[in-house]
């Protein structure tokens, strides 16, 4: 079943693409993940007068990410020292509108992350083209590093988006989570979501309400 038919989505008031991305685009923000067990993510929906992402009619949509990295994995290192400027290489495509972007993240040392995107064909996924690499080296601190760039990692899994309209922050809750390595390992994880907070830097309501619960804040 799919998970998000369980989380309580239509019973919230929507919102469009436009006025989200007018509202609360945040391509400049403060990002906090969270790994909750889906009953969590049930609970915070029947609360804080959220409003949730409608697009044709849908409102949940299935996503592919594929993650590019060096050999030596310079960007998970990066990440998982917890280094304060970091960066994130990946192809995101929208599998029900078969829109795919790539995009480049960029954490500075106030903790805060840039996103930067460039349209990019969905058969190519999982490949970075002379376009691709020439915008990527437009960045100084993964110039060093682009021909080495190679897909690592693939995740699959459905998001809805949501809107706190108090503080204009974005929330995005994923299930169906799947992983696949290069090598062809693979996980999934179909009680447990990934529940992501997009603030322009203080916590949001939501955040707040995790930290009741005793959920943190985890890198993934």
């Amino acid at each position: 079943m799919n998970d998000l038919a369980l989380l309580p989505l239509e019973d919230l008031p929507s919102v469009s693409l436009a006025a989200l991305n007018n509202e609360a685009a945040l391509l400049t923000r403060k990002d906090r993940k969270y790994l909750v067990p889906v009953v969590v993510a049930g609970v915070l929906l029947a609360h804080f007068g959220l409003l949730v992402l409608e697009i044709d009619g849908r409102r949940s949509f299935r996503y592919e990410t594929v993650y590019f990295d060096t050999p030596d994995r310079v960007s998970y290192l990066a990440a998982a020292h917890k280094r304060r400027r970091r960066f994130k290489v990946r192809t995101r495509s929208y599998l029900d509108s078969g829109i795919c972007s790539l995009e480049v993240k960029t954490r500075e040392r106030r903790g805060i992350t840039e996103k930067h995107r460039l349209p990019h064909a969905k058969e190519q996924r999982s490949s970075l083209d002379g376009r691709a690499l020439e915008f990527i080296d437009g960045f100084e601190r993964i110039a060093p590093v682009s021909r080495r760039l190679e897909p690592t990692l693939t995740t699959r899994y459905e998001r809805a988006t949501l809107l706190e309209p108090n503080s204009m922050s974005r929330i995005t809750i994923d299930t169906n989570l799947e992983v696949e390595a290069a090598d062809g390992s693979a996980l999934s994880l179909p009680e447990m979501a990934v529940v992501e907070t997009k603030t322009s830097g203080q916590p949001c309501v939501i955040d707040h309400f995790l930290w009741s619960l005793h959920q943190r804040p985890t890198k993934i």
